[in-house]
């Protein structure tokens, strides 16, 4: 009897830190199905090559949105750099959150895959430490699409962050303006087992890559897997 009572309080005990574990998982792999299926879309797609001039790319899958046209937004999700001043491989995951800010979109939308595309490390200078706010300490602009839009504009080249969007099979640039985007401490915790602070994860070569991060940082390898630097 006092067996069974240990192993049952253990049970209790552990609960919790499995259904932690079980969401961050859920979270890195709905990010890394969103950014696949994002890269690849058949109305238009992130360009590739501005997937390749990008110094970090943040995913949140399922962002929640709030109001009628704008209102307010909540989501969670997982940001990589590129290591060694651009020139290096990604970097593991880091998990973040977003809240608040506004955006518009088609009427009756509740939840949307977000990706940024931080154009310069200068765009998240701030998450490095706290927070960033979008169209704050970082401008933001709608992305372009198709893989040969992003010859056709300058909007990388002047905007620190480019937004992409998808929801209800409706994909396309979006700004998000005003949301606050910080460091998710208790996921990270969560997936690497320990207070980890972004800047020790995001601009070094992935030495030991957690199970659960693997397979966001696969695809990033896939679809980008070089910088170009011109």
């Amino acid at each position: 009897m006092k067996r069974f009572l240990l192993f049952a309080a253990v049970i209790l005990l552990n609960t919790p830190l499995l259904d932690a574990a079980s969401k961050v998982n859920d979270r890195v792999v709905s990010a890394a199905v969103a950014l696949k299926e994002m890269a690849q879309a058949s109305d238009g797609s992130i360009p590739g090559d501005l997937l390749d001039k990008c110094s970090c790319v943040a995913v949140i899958p399922g962002l929640k949105k709030g109001g009628f046209i704008f209102g307010a937004s909540y989501g969670k999700g997982v940001i990589a750099c590129r290591t060694q001043n651009g020139d290096g491989p990604w970097s593991a995951p880091t998990m973040l959150q977003l809240t608040g800010g506004s955006f518009g979109l088609q009427i009756g939308v509740q939840s949307v895959d977000l990706v940024l595309l931080i154009m310069n490390v200068s765009g998240i200078e701030s998450l490095l430490d706290s927070k960033f706010t979008l169209g704050g300490d970082a401008s933001v602009a709608a992305g372009p699409i198709g893989r040969t839009a992003a010859a056709e504009t300058d909007a990388w080249m002047t905007a620190r962050i480019l937004t992409y969007s998808r929801a209800r099979g409706i994909f396309g640039g979006l700004v998000v303006k005003g949301g606050t985007v910080r460091p998710d401490k208790d996921a990270n915790f969560v997936l690497y087992g320990r207070h980890i602070e972004p800047r020790q994860v995001l601009f070094r070569p992935p030495e030991s890559v957690p199970d659960d991060a693997q397979i966001f940082l696969k695809e990033l390898n896939r679809i980008s897997p070089k910088r170009i630097i011109e």
